[in-house]
């Protein structure tokens, strides 16, 4: 089987608090083969972008470690981190607050590569008209302000800078949540097209139950700062295991009256994220829940081929 470009394992990053340690990414293990994409979804809250941030070391990790390439880089230095960074890049949610209002088009996708200082001007006047092709943006727009652009070109311009280094590896972190549906449908096929032009491999973050299934190749659901479910993004929907799971799929409309879904409503209240009690962080909203769930956390164990589920009760709950 085909290695990992990233691993994480038991990558945890926790913040103090005046009440408490809030537990944001806790003991989080996965990998993320080249060329493929992996999504990430659940709740807003759960550790999604936390996550994504610190496997491009905008957050250091608390615990745990992460491979890249085979290559630990959970302890860099200064110089090693740089290069790094250089294969790790990250797209960020708000494609206005992400851009600089003081800078031009131009200046935004050539600021990474100025910072270098291995480019003449004429170097990166050429590398920005590339730049502004691969993303689709006309080259009337280099002078214009993000304030001058709708959300998509925007966009655009964030994926055009994440790409001046020729990255392996982009953290998507809801890229289109703030866009408009049509414009969504470009931005991901955009992505698409450049993940199979320049061999990309992709994290995508999202709380959109439809845009992961359309773009990714492998699920993680993420509760509370912890994956409790990881499967082939095709085996997730077909045939999900883990309850919260079942509740996300549930909440996903359909079109035609002869289609009923049962709707999965969750009751209970939310397990505080500060200094968690073992035991399944679910386990107050799930109605399957026994008082072992409440006593006993358990690590993702997988429950068919390649399908992995943290529920003690997975496999009699759906008949494995």
């Amino acid at each position: 089987m085909e290695s990992s470009l990233v691993e994480a394992s038991g990558l945890k990053k926790h913040f103090r608090t005046k009440k408490g340690i809030v537990h944001a990414v806790d003991g989080v293990s996965f990998g993320i083969r080249p060329g493929k994409t992996m999504g990430i979804v659940g709740e807003s809250g759960c550790g999604k972008s936390t996550l994504g941030r610190v496997l491009v070391h905008l957050e250091s990790n608390t615990d745990g470690a992460m491979r890249f390439g085979g290559r630990d880089v959970t302890a860099l230095g200064k110089r090693q981190l740089r290069e790094f960074r250089q294969n790790a890049q990250m797209i960020f949610q708000d494609p206005y607050s992400s851009l600089n209002p003081r800078y031009t088009v131009e200046e935004t996708i050539a600021e990474p590569l100025f910072l270098s200082r291995r480019y003449s001007r004429a170097e990166l006047r050429q590398r920005t008209t590339e730049l502004m092709g691969c993303v689709g943006m006309a080259q009337r727009l280099r002078a214009s302000y993000p304030h001058e652009l709708d959300g998509g070109r925007r966009q655009r311009v964030g994926i055009a800078r994440a790409l001046a280094y020729d990255p392996k590896f982009i953290v998507c972190d809801e890229p289109v949540s703030a866009l408009d549906v049509s414009i969504q449908a470009q931005i991901l096929n955009l992505l698409q097209d450049l993940k199979k032009e320049k061999n990309l491999t992709y994290m995508f973050i999202t709380h959109d139950l439809s845009v992961v299934r359309y773009i990714s190749d492998d699920i993680g659901v993420m509760y509370l700062g912890q994956l409790v479910e990881t499967s082939p993004s095709k085996e997730l929907f077909k045939a999900p295991c883990h309850p919260y799971t079942k509740a996300l799929l549930s909440a996903i409309p359909h079109i035609g009256v002869r289609r009923r879904a049962e709707r999965a409503v969750l009751k209970g209240e939310i397990t505080s994220p500060i200094d968690p009690k073992p035991g399944c962080r679910f386990a107050s909203r799930c109605p399957h829940a026994l008082g072992e769930c409440q006593r006993r956390s358990l690590a993702l164990e997988e429950a068919a081929p390649g399908h992995f589920v943290s529920c003690i009760r997975a496999k009699e709950l759906n008949g494995l």
